[in-house]
C-alpha cells in the first residue's frame, strides 16, 4: 500500500492547481508555546476570491467566512490557523508589495514561486522588513 503523500506534496499541488492564477490555502496545527516547533497538521484549500478575475494570476484573497470556517473546525480538533500559504505562479516565492499592504501583521506567510519551490516568511508589522525563516516539513 502507497503511503499518503507528504503535507509539502499536498500544498505544492494545492497552490499548483489554481495555477495561471495564484493559490492560496491556511495552515492549520498547533504551536509549542514554551518555544517548541509548531506542528502543521492540516491543509485547507481555499478559492481565491479576488473581486478582479484578470487580476488573480498576480493577488489573491480568501473569503472571510472560509476562514472563520477553518479557525472554527480547527479549533473544535484542537487546531489553529498557523499561517496561509500562496503561490506566485510568475514571481519569487518572496512577499510583494501588496502581500505586505493587505497582510494583516503579526503574520506568518509560505509563499510558493512557479518552479514549486517554498519559502516562509514573518512579517511582524508595517514598518518592520519581512524576515525568511528557516523552515523544514516533517511527516
Amino acid at each position: 500500500m502507497a503511503s499518503p503523500p507528504s503535507l509539502r506534496a499536498q500544498l505544492q499541488r494545492i497552490l499548483s492547481a489554481a495555477a495561471p492564477e495564484e493559490g492560496c490555502a491556511l495552515l492549520l496545527g498547533t504551536r509549542d508555546e514554551t518555544g517548541g516547533p509548531w506542528r502543521l497538521r492540516r491543509l485547507w484549500p481555499c478559492l481565491n476570491v479576488w473581486p478582479r478575475p484578470a487580476e488573480r494570476p498576480r493577488r489573491f484573497a480568501i473569503d472571510p467566512r472560509e476562514q472563520l470556517l477553518a479557525q472554527r473546525w480547527g479549533r473544535e480538533r484542537g487546531l489553529e490557523v498557523l499561517a496561509h500559504a500562496h503561490s506566485h505562479p510568475q514571481s519569487p516565492p518572496e512577499p510583494s508589495d501588496t502581500d505586505r499592504c493587505l497582510c494583516v501583521k503579526p503574520a506568518l506567510l509560505l509563499i510558493q514561486g512557479p518552479n514549486g519551490d517554498q519559502r516562509l516568511w514573518w512579517l511582524a508589522d508595517d514598518r518592520a522588513p519581512a524576515l525568511p525563516l528557516p523552515w523544514r516539513m516533517e511527516q
